[in-house]
Formats: C-alpha cells, structure tokens, sequence
C-alpha cells in the first residue's frame, strides 16, 4: 500500500488561515497563529496536561453515557472505556453532524483521527485516553443531515429521506420515518437504493437495523458509527439530553452572564483576524448572544438575542436573565450552544485533552479560545483531522496508465478537461512535436514583436498585445481540438477520465467531503477503520492520498 503526502496548497477551497494553521512552525503569521492556538498540533505536549473534574462529576457523565450506550448498542471496548472515564481517564474529542446513513467520508476520518491520537496521547503520557464522537444532534439545519452522496457507475447519487420540520428544530429527534406511512415507504426505498448502490454487501444490513422506521436520526447515526468503531471503543455521545446539559450548565449561565463581556473579545477577535489577512468564520453581530432557546410550546429552536439591561428575546417571546436562568435550573435541556460556544460547553462535560476538528472547525477555534477564555480560563488544544483521499486498485491503475496525478485532476475540475488532457497526451508523438514546434515558434516571435512595437509607442504596443493574445489563443484551440479529436478516436480515454473524476473528485468536490463513508466500509469492511486508524498520525501535516 502506498501513501502520499500532499501540500494543502494543492487542495482546493483551503482557507488561509487553515494552510497557515496547518504551517504553524514556519508561518509568516506564527506570532498571531500562537495567540490564537497555545498549543502546538504537531507535538504531543498536550498530551502531558488535561483539565480534571471531581469525581461526582465523573460518575454522573459515566452513569449517561453507559444509558445512552444501550441504545447505540455498544461494545465491550465502549463499555470499558466509560469506566476508564469514570476513573480518571482524558478524553480526545471529535464530532460531526448526525447526517443520513453516516454522511460524508470525512465523518470516519475524524473519528479515526480521534481514537489514534488518543492511543498516542495514552503512550506518551502514560495517562489513559479515550475517545469520544460527539453528535452534533441539535443543529437544526435539517437539509444539510437529510443527505448522503453514493456513486453508481457513470455519476453521483444523492439519497433523501425528504424529511420535513414545520419549524426549526434540533434534527436529532426526528424520525427517520417521518413519523408517517409515506415516510415509512420512502425510508425502504432509499434503503433498496442505498443496498444496491453498495452491493448488498454486509454494512447495508447494518444500516437496516439502525435506520429502522421508529428509529431518530440521532439515534441512527450514533449506533451506525458506533458499530463501524466498535473494536476501537469510540464512545458516542449525544449531549441533548438533561443530564449532559446540566453537567455542562456552568458553561450557559456563563454564558448569559457575561454576554456583553463575551461579545466584545469576539468582536476585537474578529477584527485581529482581519487585519492579520484572514476572516472570521462566523459571524459576530452587537446584540446576537452565543445561545439558542427552545420554545417550551412549539419546539422549535431560536436564537436568543440580548436586548441588554437584563432582557433578552428568542422569536416572538421576551425573557430576563433570571428567567434564563430559571430555565437552567429547572430544564437545562432547552438552552444549547452556538458553533463558538459549544466547544467550551463540550469541555466543562469532559476531561478534554484535544479536540480533532476539519478546516472550517479550526478557524471557529480562532474566534472560540476568547469564550474559553473569559468562561474557563484556558484554551483546549485543536488538533486537525485525517484529510484524505482514497483510491481504489482500479482507479490507481487507470492515474498511473495515464500518468495523472490527483493535483491534476483537481486542476482539470470537470471531466471534460481530464479527458482533453488524455487526448493531448495520447496524441501521436509526431503531433505533439508539431504543435509544440509551431507553438514555441510563434511564441518566441511574438514576444520579439511585441518588445519592438513596444519601443514604438504605447500605442502600438497595446494592439501588439492584444493581437498576440489572439494568436496565442488560437494556438491553444487547436491544441485542444487536436486533443478531442483523440478522446472522440478513443473511446476509453472519456470512460478512465469519467471514472478517475467519480471517485476523487466528484462533481468538482474533495472525495472526503461528497462521498458517503459507508461506500468504503461496503468495499473494506472490519479493515477499513483500522486503515484510517493506522494513517491518522502526525507524519502528514497535510492532505494524505492512500492507495488502498
């Protein structure tokens, strides 16, 4: 098996601020990067100190999650794992939305970022480390979880349960069903459609018994990704539910508390990351607090904004900071963090030694170590995922027979221009020296020309360029004619440059972004997690291209 690693320069939609992060050690930007990240990614330092919690707090968290573990059905590992909490163990966290039959591939490479490092933290500091998956349960964009993105032969397809919400409501609680007959039947359609897309192999079975009709979405999720780490011991964790808010309920009446305090580090936090030649990832607005609010009738979740002098109002209903915190002590379930605030809200429920987060989570820490600053006095360590892209014998063979890299491919972005590129090189070699005569002989005289009219006027050497332009560009038609002219000749170089595409780049998307995980653990199995285990160290600062 072999393994690349490639520069985040060659991906494309890398921000900034993530190349920077990902560069920390030799950045221009290092002394900025260091306020905004303590500690260093590519060291195990952080392994050595991670905040403890009393023993009562311990034996609450152990007691939810060994209840909540029944329903995801999990393992001997898992089981063993929540008592190693309960004993003093750190825990290395990662988490995701809960979307459709285990969404994107990059759901599995966080998680199996998650139980390596916590497996080298262990090493190194002799001290246990666990992992823990954190769904993202009460997001309540319903249309980016109702999704997940399989390949048939010639194209991308995407499955939906077409699953509705009168209102905006934390998607973990929905059925999968719909709650209805019809939902009922298109649940076993897309169940059809996903097994035959997958071969009926074995994981399409398992998907069955988590996506049963009366089975939530949060539900599903957790047990699917539980089953697929069960040898690794990945506890998951849903923290929508009372005991896990009122474990972190210090966290929200912080909070609320220090609102105003709060907003104005975020706002001078965004304006450092401006100046320093980056954005913030999230957008800080004056009065727009860090919590949403469950309406107690209807369900749904809202943004709470703060009117200031102690009154704040979430839709239609107007609260004071008692009655917030009211709402703490009697139903703490119904107050949840924002993407700034729910890291920190995620630490005071955990012993967290590091989180595990993409690109677009990282920049959040830039903006989030403020709030965990003002609230708990210090900032967790953020360590980035496993970006990969994995490329199967076949498509391996077809790159290497037409010696295509996959920085070309996301190059090329459509088939059509990776095909054009086959053609120009399967084009005869008497061809190829023709064009490549004529061209570099054209160019070195309209180089020569355009320097001389320049020394004429200005005049002229503004129409010499523009007329050299013209020339040059249809010097580049004819190259791509000649090359279509050999795609249309052959009919496999469109068929290798359809396939390459489909499965690392499809539809002009990153393979771990846009590819359903279970697509791989349909083709590899038990063999898969511990793959992207195995590759999920701190060798690649970058994206890793592993041929399985």
């Amino acid at each position: 098996m072999n393994v690349e690693c490639h520069d985040l320069s060659t991906l494309p939609g890398t921000t900034a601020l993530f190349r920077d992060y990902a560069d920390i050690r030799s950045s221009a930007h290092a002394a900025a990067l260091r306020r905004w990240y303590p500690a260093d990614p590519f060291t195990m330092d952080w392994a050595k100190s991670s905040p403890e919690l009393e023993a009562a707090h311990r034996g609450r968290l152990a007691d939810a999650l060994l209840r909540q573990s029944d329903g995801f059905d999990a393992s001997g590992a898992v089981l063993a794992n929540i008592e190693r909490l309960r004993n003093g163990a750190a825990a290395v966290v990662t988490g995701q939305q809960v979307a459709l039959f285990g969404g994107p591939l990059l759901t599995l490479l966080k998680a199996a970022t998650a139980i390596r490092k916590a497996q080298d933290a262990t090493k190194a500091s002799g001290r246990d480390h666990v992992p823990v998956f954190w769904l993202a349960s009460e997001d309540h964009d319903l249309a980016e979880v109702d999704q997940v993105t399989l390949l048939s032969k010639t194209e991308t397809e995407t499955l939906r349960l077409g699953l509705r919400a009168e209102r905006p409501v934390p998607v973990g609680g929905l059925r999968v069903d719909g709650g209805n007959e019809e939902g009922r039947l298109r649940l076993e359609a897309e169940l059809d459609r996903v097994s035959e897309l997958l071969g009926w192999a074995p994981v399409c079975e398992l998907l069955r018994a988590c996506y049963a009709p009366n089975a939530h979405l949060a539900g599903a999720f957790g047990r699917l990704i539980s089953k697929i780490f069960a040898a690794q011991g990945l506890i998951v964790m849903d923290a929508s539910i009372r005991e896990f808010h009122a474990l972190g309920t210090p966290v929200l009446r912080e909070a609320i508390a220090q609102a105003e305090e709060i907003e104005d580090a975020l706002l001078k936090r965004s304006e450092e990351l401006v100046s320093g030649g980056y954005h913030a990832q999230v957008l800080v607005a004056r009065g727009h607090s860090l919590l949403f609010l469950l309406d107690a009738e209807t369900g749904a979740r809202l943004p709470l904004r703060r009117l200031g002098e102690g009154q704040w109002k979430a839709g239609s209903q107007s609260y004071s900071t008692e009655d917030l915190f009211a709402i703490l002590e009697n139903e703490p379930e119904r107050l949840s963090p924002n993407a700034l605030l729910r890291p920190v809200f995620q630490d005071r429920i955990l012993p967290t030694a590091a989180y595990i987060g993409g690109p677009a989570e990282i920049a959040y820490f830039a903006q989030s170590a403020v709030v965990y600053e003002k609230i708990l006095g210090r900032v967790t360590p953020v360590l980035p995922r496993l970006s990969a892209t994995l490329i199967e014998p076949a498509v391996a063979t077809a790159m290497a027979t037409h010696e295509v890299s996959l920085a070309q491919m996301f190059e090329s972005k459509t088939v059509d221009a990776l095909a054009l590129r086959l053609g120009a090189r399967a084009m005869p070699i008497e061809g190829k020296r023709k064009i490549a005569a004529v061209g570099n002989a054209m160019d070195i005289e309209l180089t020569a020309l355009t320097e001389y009219m320049s020394a004429m006027s200005a005049d002229l050497a503004r129409a010499a360029g523009v007329s050299a332009s013209k020339m040059r560009y249809q010097m580049n038609r004819l190259r791509r004619m000649a090359a279509a002219f050999e795609v249309q000749k052959e009919a496999s170089l469109k068929k290798h440059a359809t396939a390459m595409m489909l499965n690392l780049f499809p539809d002009g998307h990153l393979q771990e972004r846009l590819l359903g995980g279970v697509w791989f653990v349909a083709r590899y199995e038990d063999a898969l997690p511990e793959l992207l285990v195995e590759h999920a160290g701190q060798e690649c600062p970058g994206h890793r291209v592993i041929y399985l």
